[in-house]
C-alpha cells in the first residue's frame, strides 16, 4: 500500500466513524464549501512556495494540497482507485 492509499483509508475511516477529536471529521462536518476553501488555500500556498523557489515549502504545501484533495474524494465517496484509473487511461 502506498502512502496516498494509506492516508485515504484513514480519511474514509474518520468519515465513517468520526472520533471526537479529528481534523478530518471536523472538516467533513463543516461541509463541502469548507473543504473546497481549504483546497483553494493550499493551491495558492503551493503557488507561493514555487514562486519563492523553496523546495521544502513546495514539498510541504503539495502534501497539504494532496491531503485536502483526498478529503474531498472521501467526502464525495469517490475512490482513489478511480483517480488512478483515470490517470492510467490518460497515459495510453
Amino acid at each position: 500500500m502506498n502512502i496516498l492509499d494509506e492516508v485515504f483509508r484513514v480519511i474514509k475511516e474518520r468519515k465513517k466513524n468520526p472520533p471526537p477529536v479529528s481534523y478530518v471529521a471536523s472538516l467533513m462536518s463543516k461541509g463541502e464549501d469548507k473543504i473546497l476553501e481549504k483546497i483553494g488555500e493550499e493551491a495558492v500556498e503551493v503557488i507561493l512556495a514555487s514562486k519563492k523557489d523553496s523546495r521544502s515549502e513546495i514539498v510541504s504545501e503539495t502534501a497539504d494540497l494532496l491531503f485536502h484533495l483526498l478529503v474531498l474524494l472521501g467526502y464525495k465517496d469517490i475512490e482513489l482507485e478511480e483517480v488512478y484509473e483515470e490517470l492510467r487511461r490518460r497515459r495510453k
